[in-house]
């Protein structure tokens, strides 16, 4: 992370840190060095759904676990779920339990990553701490050499679980229309119950941890820090899922406002979007874009392990229901404080390792019976909780069963609009423009990382044409001439 101040008007915080993708966070200053507004620009672009177009739908699994090497998984699942649809296909019981145990063990890992090495050095280490010791070297030092093994290990067992099943932890291959690819033999599911003995032992050791170490501290700063937005989040029989069921939207009080699967979500949500960005915002069609503003009149809404867990009834495990309860104990309910995001992210990883612990006893993950035939190609959503949020895949395939036409909503496009706004209240919160300190925009990017976002995952264009503005200046600074692509007047496409 490095900042500067151009024109005595502006702090650029670029690039952004410990995120997937690349970044960068604009601070307007007034004339009295006050902050006057904060954006998150994403300059990158990844436009993978008109490259997908004309491909053979049984390869999209393995084609779109490519868009990012941090969450392949929940693309690889996302796409497979769509071409269950597509293809008029119920996977078998034994496939789904397969899946369940593969998803699992990425979300364990991917949740226990961002704590340890993304997240937990602004707390653990501290926003104030020189840069090169905020970093996972940084927490080891905090917390010592052997809970830093312990981290390392347990991350490691989520990932060999997923290679076991996918033959590999990156770029899995796995999924197929119908079913999975491979069960497990006895001596893989032997192995497999000796790895997860303990993961829910560390799971609600890292909660602790979080309590004793972040809670203690952080706990006024934590209720200071609020959104009071939509949640949503996929449910399954009313508990938390990541695979499975209903999504759910409740508003800004809790109450129930809609539910949705399949091709519904376009009935619920629309893309808002912003001429400095090629990221999306997405907002509840029915409540309408009041621009970057929460409350019960803004559509806006949020995903991820906290819209998850105020969406959901309760948790699927029992240890995990009683963290659940805590939380909302401690909090109230619906939980608006950004940086509950750990707390909540912390929770499913206790739900993550106890649903790891009882596949793991099932038999029916060693059966033959992995995959049901697929029907005539059509169309299909797929959706899953990815670790970051709900993602969306929608395939339209042709009668020859390629690629017809591909629309992606990842996690993170669904937070955009609420990043964006958490990033522009730390600022105001944070910063003194006129005495600019690393820890002021240690604290701005704090606000981001709670969201685990994934930046390469959320810049897309439906149409496959890249919205684009260029303003050229002349020598003394002022406007010459404006050029677009793909954006009329408004930025809009």
């Amino acid at each position: 992370m490095s900042e500067e101040i151009n024109d005595e008007n502006k702090i650029s915080i670029d690039p952004i840190t410990r995120l997937e993708g690349h970044g960068k966070i604009e601070i307007f200053l007034n004339e009295n060095k006050d902050v006057e507004n904060a954006y998150l620009q994403v300059p990158e672009y990844k436009g993978f759904e008109k490259f997908c177009e004309g491909r053979k739908a049984e390869d999209m699994p393995n084609i779109t676990n490519r868009i990012c090497g941090v969450c392949p998984e929940a693309h690889h699942i996302a796409s497979t779920k769509a071409l269950d649809n597509a293809y008029g296909v119920e996977p078998s019981e034994a496939s789904k339990k397969l899946r369940e145990l593969f998803y699992n063990a990425y979300i364990y890992a991917d949740h226990i990553l961002h704590f340890y090495y993304l997240a937990s050095p602004d707390f653990l280490v501290g926003v104030d701490a020189p840069r090169e010791a905020r970093n996972i070297l940084g927490v080891i030092q905090e917390v010592g050499e052997e809970i830093g093994k312990k981290v390392i290990k347990q991350r490691g067992k989520g990932q060999k679980i997923v290679r076991m099943l996918a033959g590999k932890s990156v770029h899995p291959a796995f999924g197929i229309a119908g079913g999975v690819s491979k069960s497990l033999d006895e001596e893989e599911r032997d192995e497999l119950l000796d790895m997860t003995s303990d993961m829910v032992d560390f799971a609600q050791f890292t909660l602790d941890l979080f309590k004793d170490k972040v809670l203690t501290e952080y706990e006024q700063t934590i209720k200071e820090d609020r959104l009071e937005t939509y949640s949503m989040g996929l449910l399954d029989d009313g508990k938390l899922s990541h695979t499975g069921g209903e999504v759910n939207v409740v508003d800004p009080e809790g109450d129930h406002f809609t539910s949705f699967s399949g091709a519904d979500y376009m009935d619920v949500i629309r893309e808002h979007k912003e001429p400095y960005t090629y990221i999306k915002f997405p907002y509840l069609k029915e409540v309408g874009w009041n621009g970057f503003e929460d409350g019960k009149d803004s559509g806006v809404y949020r995903v991820g392990p906290l819209g998850r867990i105020n969406a959901a009834d309760g948790m699927k495990t029992d240890l995990a229901q009683e963290k659940y309860d805590e939380m909302f104990d401690a909090l109230g309910y619906p939980v608006h404080s950004t940086l509950a995001y750990h707390w909540a992210r912390l929770i499913e990883v206790v739900q993550a390792a106890e649903l790891l612990e009882s596949l793991a006893k099932d038999d029916d993950i060693m059966s033959d019976n992995i995959r049901n035939e697929p029907e005539e190609p059509g169309s299909g959503v797929g959706i899953v909780e990815a670790a970051r949020g709900t993602l969306i895949h929608d395939y339209e395939l042709t009668e020859d069963g390629l690629m017809d036409n591909v629309n992606l909503i990842v996690a993170t496009v669904h937070n955009a609009s609420c990043i964006s706004m958490s990033v522009r209240d730390a600022a105001e919160k944070y910063v003194d423009g006129g005495n600019v300190q690393q820890g002021m925009m240690n604290s701005v990017e704090r606000s981001f990382r709670a969201y685990d976002p994934c930046l390469a995952c959320a810049t897309h264009a439906a149409m496959g044409e890249t919205p684009m503005k260029v303003t050229l200046y002349d020598e003394k600074g002022e406007e010459y001439k404006e050029m677009s692509q793909g954006l009329d007047q408004r930025g809009e496409e």
